[in-house]
Order: C-alpha cells, then structure tokens, then sequence
C-alpha cells in the first residue's frame, strides 16, 4: 500500500520516467544499438484484428492511452468540481493552447520556406508531450499553485487533439469510416453506463460496472486503432465521459476510482515503459546543428512555443471575458509555456510521417531531442524560482 501511495505521487512518476529517458538513450547510443531497434521492433499481438503491432507502437498507442485516460479523467474533475468549472477559467488554456500549435509551425515554415522536402515537417514542432511536461513539473514545481498543472493538462490535451487531426487531414493516408463511426456509437454507449440510471439498472442486475465499461472502452480502442486515428485519443475521450459524483449508496464515484486504481499503474509501468521504448534517438547519425530542419524544430519549439503559449493567453485575457485564475502570475505562464516545447511523442511521430528520406528524418528527431532538452532546462529554471517564491509565500504548517 505505501508503494501505491508513493507512485500516486507526480514526482515519483516523473523520477521512473526521466530515469527509462536516460536508460533508452544510452542504450540507443551505445555498441548494443542494434539490440534496442530489435525490441523496439518486435511484434507482439493478434494479426486476425491487425493488432500485430511493434512493442514501440504498442507504446505510444496502447499504453500511452491509459495515460490519456487519466488526463481526460482529471480534466473532468476540473469541469465539474474544480478550476476549469469556470467558462472564463477555461477560455485561456484552450486559446493558448490553439496559439501554440500555430505559432511554432509557422516558425519552422518561414526557416525552411523554399528548402523543398524540408518545409513538409511543419507539424513537427506543434505537439507538447504532456507526459514528460508533467513529470517536469512535478519534478522542480514543488509548490506552485494547482491551477498551473490544470492549466497545463487542458492546454496539453487541446493541443494534441489539433495534432491528431493535423496528422489525419495532412500526413495520414486516409481515415477509415466505418470503424470510426463504430468507435464513436461505442463512445456514446459508454457514455449512457456513466448515467445514474444505468449506474441503478447495472445495480439491479448485480453486474459491476467495472465489467461492462472495461471491454467497452478496449473495443473503442481497437476500432479508433482501426480506423487510422491516433489511438491514445479514445482514451481521453473515455476520460472525458466518466461520471464525477457518487450516487446514493456509493463510497466514491466511477472518475475517483478509476484514478485510484491506475494511477500506480501509469506512473510505475505506463509512462516508463512507453518513455523506454519511445526516446531512444541516436545521435551519432544526425545531421549538422545549422541543418534548416534541426534549426525549425528547435526554433519552434523553444521561442515558438512561449510565444504561441505565453503570448496568446495574455491577448486572449487581454481581449476578452477569458481571466487567469487568481492563484498564479503571468511568470507562471511563461515557464509553463517553455515547458510545453517538450515534444517528444508526437513530434517524433510526426517527423516519421514527414520525412522519407533517412537524412531529415535524422534531422528531425535530433532537433526534437534538442529543442526538449533546452526547453525542459529553460522551464525548470523559471518555474524552480517560481516554486521557491511560492513556498516562501505559504504560511508555516
């Protein structure tokens, strides 16, 4: 039990996470490269459903789908019962999150302007990758306000949303339909059991809830796998439709139980596993630092970022009913900003299904790796201070 309580811990998480970080970067940098591009590469899972899958997709699309999970679950809490109850509240973290994704394109699109087969990797540098930013956060924000980890949560969710439908429209081959619509009558199913009459008709029959909602959401996966979105959006999408108050008769409600249970599980397997299999960039084939491609993605994700971010919510409060919430300051959103430009999973896909020449794809993954390197040292610079000023300002236990 004291385990499960430490791993519920962000920073316990974001430690096993920075740690399987370090571990497949070696690895993949190492004598035995080879090695880890084997397991990365290994499938496992049915053929008969199309789930024959690379350990490194089952990563990214199943595992990290559990985590989405408990982000839309979170953010359904805020809606209901906490700071994002609020429409103004709400309003600045999804306009700055749409800002960031725009602006950090257009940064890389205007370095690479003419530059041929390099300008396709525009996308690149406009996904945050809210698994390591929160680890981040928890790691060095000790202190800061809740409100900022809400904002980054509903900031990171909207911005991979618009990444997903940037890769579905622009760099996917096609979406399949009928399987999409599948998955979307499966949603709306789901949906109705979160309901207090179906909670009371489930009751009735004794049947848990637990058995009828588990294979549901995993049949939304499969079909959302199938269609050719982006997977991990149907586990933010379940998250989204969980049922936040108790009914008579109930300890907790399904939202707080769900994040009892796989809490412990995303921060000691999900995260790090998915971390393990998905940041091992070589370095030793990259190309050069002033390589137009390696410089927009470091660009956008370092400066485009905080501008997109940082600049768009102070418009958006400045122009309209939209309102910071009291308990941070504007510095807050600056380094919460900077910490966005960690572009990890998405990125990486992206610059996948950019790039088919090997050299900018190498290209692409180092200024990925570089840009999210600076911009975690630059984040955790600005929030570290702002968390000492914090602590400094909180009266004494």
């Amino acid at each position: 039990m004291k385990v499960a309580a430490a791993l519920r811990r962000d920073v316990v998480g974001g430690v096993l996470l920075l740690v399987a970080t370090v571990a497949a970067l070696v690895w993949a940098n190492s004598r035995w490269a080879a090695a880890y591009e084997t397991l990365r590469g290994t499938e496992v899972g049915p053929a008969a459903w199309h789930l024959r899958l690379p350990l490194a997709v089952w990563a990214a699309d199943g595992l990290l789908a559990v985590f989405f999970f408990l982000v839309g679950n979170e953010l359904k809490q805020e809606f209901v019962h906490g700071e994002l109850r609020h429409p103004r509240r709400a309003l600045l973290p999804i306009a700055a999150a749409l800002a960031g994704v725009v602006v950090p394109a257009l940064v890389f699109a205007a370095v690479n302007a003419g530059h041929g087969e390099a300008a396709a990797g525009w996308g690149i540098p406009m996904a945050t990758d809210v698994a390591f930013a929160v680890a981040v956060l928890a790691l060095v924000g000790r202190g800061i306000p809740p409100a900022l980890r809400t904002f980054l949560l509903t900031l990171a969710v909207v911005d991979d949303l618009v990444a997903i439908v940037v890769i579905a429209v622009f760099y996917a081959a096609g979406v399949s339909w009928p399987p999409l619509v599948a998955a979307l009558g499966l949603l709306a199913v789901f949906g109705l059991l979160q309901t207090g009459r179906a909670a009371a008709w489930l009751r009735a029959l004794r049947v848990p809830g637990s058995a009828v909602a588990v294979p549901l959401a995993v049949a939304v996966w499969v079909l959302t796998h199938e269609s050719g979105v982006h997977a991990t959006i149907a586990g933010a999408a379940l998250g989204l439709l969980m049922r936040t108050r108790a009914l008579p008769g109930e300890a907790t409600d399904p939202s707080r139980r769900a994040e009892h249970l796989l809490r412990p599980v995303t921060a000691a397997v999900v995260l790090p596993v998915f971390a393990f299999l998905a940041a091992g960039v070589t370095f030793r084939t990259a190309g050069p630092f002033g390589d137009t491609v390696t410089v927009g993605i470091v660009l956008g994700l370092v400066a485009g970022k905080v501008a997109g971010i940082a600049g768009g919510a102070w418009l958006t409060a400045a122009l309209t009913p939209a309102e910071l919430s009291p308990e941070l300051g504007w510095w807050d959103i600056v380094g919460l900003a900077q910490l966005a430009g960690i572009g990890f999973t998405v990125s990486l896909l992206m610059a996948e299904l950019s790039y088919g020449s090997r050299r900018l794809l190498d290209d692409a993954k180092s200024g990925v790796l570089a840009g999210s390197a600076i911009a975690t040292v630059l984040a955790a610079a600005i929030l570290s201070v702002r968390a000492a000023r914090y602590r400094r300002r909180a009266p004494p236990a």
